[in-house]
C-alpha cells in the first residue's frame, strides 16, 4: 500500500488548498460580487429619496442589500424579511434601553440590559439571519438616536427596507442564479468518488489484507463529500424558486433528485461496506474468494461509474449481477459457519447485490 500514500498525500494538500480558497475566484461568486456592488451603490444613490427616512442616514440602504444579497432569490427574499423583523424587534428593544436612561438609571444599566434583552431574543429560531439584528439594532437605537430616537428609528428601518428591496430585486433581475448544472456536475463527483473508493478497496481485498486506515479515510471522505453534495443539491433546488430562468428546466431538476436519491444511499453502503472491511486485518473463509469479492467490488464500482442514460448501463448491470452470484458462491454455507452472527461476506455480498439494484432503479426511472 506504500506507493497509494503519495497520491493521498497530493489529494489532501489540494482539498486544504481548495478549502482554503473556498469561492472566491469561481463565477458564481464573481457574479454575486457584481451584483451586490452594483445593487449598494443603486440603493445608496436613491436612499435620500425613501419617505418617511432622513437623508443622513443614508448609508443604511447599502447595508440592508448586504444583508438580502443571497446566492438564491428565495434566499434573498427570505433572508431580507428576517433581518427586518430582527431590526424591528432590536428598535423595540433600544426604546426599552432609552426607557431605562429616562428614568435615572446610569448609561451602563441601560446598556446591559439592551444587550441582555436583544441576546436573549435573538435565540427565536423563527428569526432566522434576524436573529443577529436584535441586539445590534438594540443598541444602534440607544447609542446613536441622540434626541432623535423616533426619527432615527424610522430612517433606519424605512432605509434598510429600501435596500433589501433593491437587493431583492437586483437579484431577480440580474442575472438570477440557477445552480442545477452546478448540482449535476457536483453529483457526477459523488459519483466518481463512490467508484474510486470501491476500486481501492477492491485492490486491498485482493492482497488479503485490508488496510483499515486506507479504507477509514475514503469513507471519512465520501461522507464529507455527501454532506456537501448535499447542500449544493439543495441550493440547486431553491434557485428555481421564484427564478425567471428555471421555465423549461424541469427535467434537469428531476434527474438531480432521482440522481441525489440513489447516490445517498449508495454513498451510505459504500462507506459501511469500507467499514466492515477495515475491521479485519485478514481476510478469511468467512468473506468466501478473496478475488471473486475483488471483482464483485470493481464491477459494482464500474456501474456505479457509469453517467446516468448510458448505453452500457444495461450490460454492466447483468455483470455486476454475475459478479455478486459468483462470489456469493464462493461464501460458505449458512448451515456450515461456526457463529451465525458473524457472517461478513454475506452481508458483504447483500450490500453489492443492493447498490447494483439501486443502480437499476435509478437507471430504470431516468428517461
Amino acid at each position: 500500500m506504500a506507493p497509494s500514500l503519495p497520491r493521498r498525500t497530493a489529494a489532501q494538500v489540494a482539498l486544504g488548498v481548495r478549502r482554503a480558497g473556498g469561492d472566491v475566484f469561481t463565477p458564481r461568486r464573481l457574479i454575486l460580487a457584481l451584483k451586490t456592488a452594483v445593487a449598494a451603490a443603486v440603493a445608496w444613490f436613491f436612499a435620500p429619496l425613501v419617505p418617511f427616512a432622513d437623508a443622513d442616514y443614508s448609508y443604511y440602504a447599502p447595508l440592508g442589500v448586504l444583508v438580502s444579497m443571497y446566492p438564491t432569490v428565495a434566499d434573498s427574499a427570505r433572508a431580507g424579511v428576517q433581518s427586518l423583523v430582527g431590526l424591528a424587534c432590536g428598535i423595540a428593544v433600544g426604546f426599552g434601553g432609552l426607557a431605562i436612561v429616562a428614568s435615572g438609571a446610569p448609561g451602563i444599566v441601560a446598556v446591559g440590559a439592551v444587550v441582555l434583552v436583544g441576546v436573549a431574543v435573538g435565540g427565536i429560531r423563527a428569526l432566522g439571519v434576524g436573529r443577529d439584528w436584535v441586539a445590534l439594532a438594540g443598541l444602534f437605537v440607544l447609542l446613536l438616536s441622540k434626541n432623535d430616537p423616533d426619527g432615527f428609528s424610522s430612517s433606519y428601518l424605512a432605509t434598510m427596507a429600501f435596500g433589501v428591496l433593491v437587493g431583492v430585486v437586483a437579484n431577480y433581475v440580474l442575472v438570477p442564479p440557477l445552480y442545477l448544472q452546478s448540482a449535476r456536475d457536483r453529483l457526477s463527483e459523488l459519483r466518481a468518488a463512490v467508484a474510486t473508493a470501491l476500486d481501492r478497496a477492491a485492490d486491498s481485498v485482493t492482497q488479503g489484507r485490508p488496510d483499515a486506515g486506507v479504507l477509514r479515510e475514503d469513507g471519512d471522505a465520501l461522507a464529507e463529500l455527501s454532506i456537501a453534495v448535499s447542500a449544493d443539491v439543495d441550493e440547486a433546488s431553491r434557485s428555481e424558486r421564484a427564478n425567471i430562468r428555471a421555465r423549461g428546466v424541469g427535467g434537469v431538476h428531476d434527474e438531480n433528485a432521482q440522481r441525489w436519491w440513489g447516490l445517498e444511499r449508495a454513498t451510505y453502503l459504500a462507506r459501511d461496506l469500507l467499514d466492515v472491511l477495515a475491521q479485519h486485518e485478514r481476510l478469511d473463509e468467512r468473506h468466501g474468494d478473496p478475488q471473486a469479492l475483488a471483482t464483485a467490488m470493481r464491477s459494482v464500482a464500474d456501474l456505479l461509474a457509469t453517467p446516468p442514460g448510458d448505453a452500457e448501463m444495461g450490460a454492466r448491470t447483468d455483470a455486476a449481477w454475475r459478479d455478486i452470484d459468483a462470489y456469493g458462491a464462493s461464501l460458505p454455507a449458512p448451515d456450515e459457519a461456526t457463529d451465525t452472527h458473524d457472517q461478513p461476506g454475506l452481508w458483504l455480498a447483500a450490500t453489492l447485490g443492493r447498490m447494483t439494484d439501486i443502480s437499476r432503479r435509478v437507471s430504470d426511472a431516468l428517461p
